[in-house]
């Protein structure tokens, strides 16, 4: 199921959102601008069909009579055209623009005059609309009016000035507003703005459709990373967000794996080189001595020719130790050999390992003595590999330790873990060799770690972090090298649950 926060960070619902804003706005900018254009275009329509009405006014009512204005007449107009149009106003203006007379309530007239300005450019340009002038009704207001000389234009004495649209317009506009000519009007506008906002979700779900894909399948891919990648917090964005911060993640795991390659590549030559001259000196001294057999057949003795015989045998069997320890170090290196971890008796296996090596220890009156704590709980590890192990520490203690030396293989438990040291009185480990001890083929200052060409350590520790374990070495504070392997507890690992296989 979608996580909903997720989806509501999404590219599409952020254009989604964005779009919306945008259409509201434009919808509110259209009604405002539309409500303008509709109100000045009223107004122009509306000067345009009665800019000649006060003049008609003057004209049809003889209010001008024997060149004087006739006040009884105009008195009369006013009451006519309140009960017959009462969406005019009329005012009688002198020259300088005060109101003389009107027809409106004189409780709602707000001015003493208006301004002359408006008047006189209407009359010098009768086409100049719309054209606003003072409202009487009104501080601030202006509208559209009609206006002409009386008595005439060669003798003014003043000005009829009609607004057009006066406030019984304005009371009537608003109730317009309010029917259903606007209110269809307001449901088109959101009808045409709900139609844009679908069309452009569409739109946009065409287009981010793409995208969308592409971050899930970096987010599958991301999900699928091997197991030592620190799993990073998505960000809190969209899929541009996303795709950008994974891409920032695999170009510096793409670097980090470079650069990893480019280390393996020159361990790589280096150990080619290395194997090459193990592999050459036992391969040379082999060859040698069958040939100076060949060669010297007939003049050595019997007890010569098997000496020879011997040597080329021990070289031989020490240049097969070498092939299967680099096949195995291979193997290892590859995961083509998986430990399959079980419960075992820790030592129990110490006590068969060091019993396989005793006859070779009593032939170089070497003790092999076990110390520590021989009620260990189940440790949980390969068998075969951790005997492997053991093996290689205790053989490799046995050729650095001296005659009537000693070995000590003490077993311990430390938190939710068992372990085995392996002590001998050898000379110990040189600390300028100590960080490459368990590096392949390592030739360091002293005879230890070129013992075995450095594969027996190196096999060892992989080893051991394959079924999660650790081997450390160190020199004892008295005298010769000592080697600590450590093994979980069978308890720990599998207490939450009984169908524990391994890694």
């Amino acid at each position: 199921m979608n996580n909903p926060f997720k989806l509501l960070r999404s590219l599409y619902a952020r254009l989604a959102l964005g779009l919306f804003v945008l259409l509201i706005v434009v919808g509110l900018v259209y009604t405002a601008i539309s409500l303008v254009a509709l109100r000045s275009y009223q107004a122009s329509v509306n000067q345009e069909l009665n800019r000649n009405l006060a003049m008609n006014l003057v004209a049809d009512q003889n209010l001008v009579a024997n060149g004087e204005l006739n006040f009884d007449e105009l008195d009369n107009l006013f009451s006519l055209y309140m009960s017959i149009n009462p969406s005019i106003e009329i005012y009688l203006i002198n020259p300088e623009g005060r109101i003389l007379s009107y027809s409106a309530d004189p409780d709602k007239i707000k001015r003493n005059s208006v301004s002359m300005a408006p008047i006189h450019r209407l009359l010098s340009n009768p086409d100049a609309y719309p054209l606003l002038g003072d409202d009487p009704r009104s501080h601030d207001r202006q509208k559209v009016f009609s206006v002409t000389p009386v008595p005439s234009a060669d003798n003014v004495e003043g000005y009829l000035y009609v607004v057009l649209r006066g406030e019984e317009y304005d009371s009537a506009e608003l109730m317009a507003r309010e029917s259903q000519f606007f209110i269809i009007s307001a449901w088109a506008v959101a009808v045409s703005l709900g139609i844009g906002l679908l069309a452009g979700l569409a739109v946009f779900h065409v287009l981010t459709r793409r995208l969308k894909r592409l971050a899930d399948r970096v987010d599958h891919f991301q999900n699928q990373l091997a197991s030592d990648t620190p799993r990073l917090p998505t960000p809190a964005g969209d899929e541009i967000d996303t795709l950008a911060l994974t891409f920032e993640r695999m170009s510096t795991r793409i670097t980090l794996q470079l650069d990893q390659l480019q280390e393996k590549d020159a361990l790589r030559r280096q150990l080619v080189a290395q194997v090459s001259h193990d592999l050459r000196t036992p391969l040379a001294s082999l060859q040698g001595y069958v040939e100076s057999l060949l060669i010297k057949r007939d003049h050595l003795s019997e007890e010569e020719q098997r000496r020879f015989l011997t040597i080329a045998l021990n070289e031989s069997r020490r240049l097969g130790r070498l092939i299967d320890e680099l096949f195995e170090l291979a193997a290892l290196e590859a995961r083509e050999k998986q430990p399959e971890p079980e419960p075992f008796s820790l030592p129990e296996l110490i006590h068969d390992v060091t019993h396989k090596h005793q006859p070779a220890a009593a032939n170089r009156s070497i003790e092999l003595n076990i110390e520590g704590d021989l009620a260990l709980p189940m440790a949980y590890a390969d068998l075969g590999m951790t005997e492997r192990v053991l093996d290689n520490l205790i053989s490799n203690a046995m050729d650095h330790t001296p005659d009537n030396g000693r070995i000590e293989l003490t077993l311990a438990q430390a938190d939710e873990a068992v372990s085995v040291t392996v002590h001998d009185t050898g000379p110990g480990i040189a600390p300028e060799d100590l960080p490459f001890i368990f590096d392949a083929f390592h030739r360091g200052s002293s005879g230890r770690s070129s013992a075995h060409a450095g594969l027996g350590l190196a096999i060892a520790r992989r080893i051991m972090m394959l079924q999660h374990g650790s081997i450390r070495a160190g020199n004892h504070h008295d005298a010769g090298a000592e080697f600590v392997v450590t093994l979980p507890l069978a308890a720990t690992l599998m207490a939450p649950s009984n169908n524990h296989n391994g890694s």
